[in-house]
């Protein structure tokens, strides 16, 4: 039996000194914490104000996030558009990342079709978000997904039991951040009746949205 490699980790990857978002970036253009940077195009690390009050967690980057280089432009993040804009928050005034900034996947033909993270390999690329959190220092992180939610609020969270709650963080998060955990956009385009799956997704962001309001 093949035994998946273990990562080596980010930690050693990030940038001595300053950690702020430009310099967290550029020095995550090189990592190599584990082996998905050998077939991923390039790092896609997160986007949008230093100082955001909201930041959102998803998985990992899709085929389109992988060519372009920015998280949340392919179909799931249009359907993260609409929603943002349903409940009444602006994409460019918060802060968008994933758990994971390389590309999984399997080759289909000549499709990449999206493979789930590991949770060796969730674990292997922690330290860029934690140092995206620390240097955008939200109000309020929502998870998209149980691999970020499992990320940030571990390995027992089910999305599928506690999403919509207004969470408090676990060590050693920042003890004045709450977190919201709901599903991933994209499993809107993976359900039957997308109407029922895509309500329930916006009223979790309305939880978000209304603790954002006080």
């Amino acid at each position: 039996m093949t035994r998946e490699p273990k990562p080596v980790g980010a930690e050693q990857f990030l940038p001595p000194g300053s950690k702020s978002l430009s310099a967290l970036r550029q020095a995550a253009a090189d990592c190599q914490g584990c082996p998905l940077y050998e077939a991923a195009s390039q790092t896609v690390f997160g986007a949008g104000p230093a100082k955001a009050r909201l930041m959102l967690i998803g998985e990992t980057p899709g085929d389109y996030e992988d060519r372009a280089g920015e998280p949340f432009v392919g179909p799931a993040g249009r359907v993260l558009d609409r929603v943002l804009d349903d409940v009444g928050l602006a994409r460019d005034e918060l802060y968008l990342t994933n758990a994971v900034k390389h590309f999984k996947f399997v080759q289909r033909g000549k499709r990449r079709l999206h493979k789930t993270p590991s949770q060796l390999e969730s674990a292997a690329c922690a330290p860029w978000w934690r140092a995206e959190l620390a240097a955008v220092q939200p109000e309020l992180l929502v998870c998209l997904g149980a691999v970020a939610a499992k990320a940030v609020l571990g390995t027992s969270f089910r999305v599928t039991k506690q999403h919509g709650q207004l969470l408090d963080p676990p060590d050693p998060l920042p003890p004045n951040m709450r977190i919201v955990a709901t599903i991933h956009p994209s499993a809107v385009l993976r359900a039957e009746d997308r109407d029922t799956v895509y309500k329930g997704f916006r009223e979790d962001l309305l939880v978000a949205r209304k603790a954002l309001d006080g």
